[in-house]
């Protein structure tokens, strides 16, 4: 058994004793003292702000216990893959589940006895399929286009809000126009304070233990979300990146320091108010946050706060002052890969931008509740 030199031994102890002493407000503070908190962190650390609904966790001597928001009994879950999914309503016992893909809208009505729900995600299609239990075609929602190694289901390509998001290069300019719609993630879960989430399991040969933790019914659509974060989580990272999930925001804040060193900044997509797609010009102001190397973290599905984060040395970070045509004022993150080499050939943005691998940077704007973190 290897003994730590008393100095390092001192220095673990240090470690612990700050996630243990500190909440999650101070511990950024402490590790990150001249960095603001991006407004996505806040909202998450404390979801009772948001104007939406928000998913409480509630840590107890009995395990844990996910609270949906307010409102009456028969409110329900909303569950959602990618950024804007899929929701699942459980209304009234005996109602069924409700699927409902981007705004169109997909009902699945699993009330009969046997019909269970089955959420699948990956294959060769890189989709996302739920099986019902009845007969017929599953149904194809969207993944999350920040995964790298998924092609894209035809029904993403036509109906993800996400598609807009991405562009090439060579038109980040003031002048250009873009149709845009940043949505907001109305899947509220919490950050778990940093000792709470290490002492829950996170692992595919541990679901049981973890549906059981949260009160989620195995081969449930929730159970099959967790299960696919999980399984996300756990896949290899694409060639020139490196992979983490986040599990609390000090895992995440720790993880970003020791990729990049110091962090200058840490940044977030903001939109003055939530509108419906339409067109936003760039104005004057684009400012380039980082030329090669940064840290992307992607908020995932799952009872609690998980954050998808990669560090590559391939990304150029810049933050993008926007103006809907209604005068809605944005300042959004664009992201740039300048080697998409070892990605899908068939994911969404090529199929979007009609370009091939590796041949032009591919940039796309983030989300709301996406954080970039940028190196001093």
């Amino acid at each position: 058994m290897k003994v730590l030199s008393p100095i390092l031994a001192c220095l673990a102890l240090a470690v612990v004793a700050s996630h243990a002493a500190l909440s999650p407000e101070q511990y950024w503070s402490y590790k990150l003292p001249n960095t603001p908190m991006p407004k996505a962190v806040k909202e998450i650390l404390h979801p009772e702000l948001m104007e939406e609904k928000s998913t409480s966790v509630n840590v107890g001597g009995g395990g844990v216990n996910v609270n949906t928001g307010k409102g009456k009994p028969a409110g329900g879950t909303h569950v959602n893959v990618g950024r804007k999914g899929v929701g699942v309503n459980t209304g009234k016992p005996g109602g069924g589940t409700h699927v409902n893909v981007g705004g169109k809208g997909v009902g699945v009505n699993t009330g009969k006895p046997g019909g269970g729900t089955h959420v699948n995600v990956g294959g060769k299609g890189g989709g996302v399929s739920v099986h019902t239990g009845h007969k017929g075609k599953p149904v194809n929602v969207n993944v999350s286009p920040f995964l790298y190694q998924y092609a894209a289901s035809e029904t993403q390509i036509h109906d993800d809000p996400n598609v807009a998001l991405f562009f090439l290069e060579k038109d980040l300019h003031p002048g250009a126009t873009m149709s845009l719609h940043f949505t907001e993630n109305t899947e509220k879960s919490a950050f778990l304070p940093y000792q709470t989430a290490q002492k829950i399991p996170f692992s595919s040969n541990e679901l049981p233990e973890i549906f059981n933790k949260f009160s989620v019914k195995p081969g449930s659509v929730k159970a099959e979300m967790m299960k696919n974060t999980i399984k996300e989580c756990e896949q290899p990272a694409i060639e020139g990146e490196e992979k983490y999930c986040a599990t609390s925001l000090e895992s995440m804040i720790d993880y970003s320091i020791s990729k990049l060193g110091k962090v200058d900044q840490a940044v977030s997509t903001e939109v003055e108010k939530q509108t419906p797609t339409h067109k936003y010009t760039i104005t004057a102001g684009v400012q380039k946050m980082t030329n090669d190397k940064a840290v992307v973290c992607h908020k995932q599905n799952y009872a609690y706060a998980v954050f998808y984060c990669h560090k590559s040395e391939t990304t150029r970070a810049y933050m993008v002052p926007l103006e809907g045509a209604d005068g809605t004022k944005a300042k959004a993150v664009a992201v740039c890969h300048t080697d998409t080499s070892a990605w899908n050939p068939k994911h969404l943005a090529f199929q979007v931008l009609k370009v091939e691998p590796g041949t032009i940077p591919v940039c796309h704007f983030l989300p709301r509740d996406h954080i970039v973190w940028v190196p001093k």
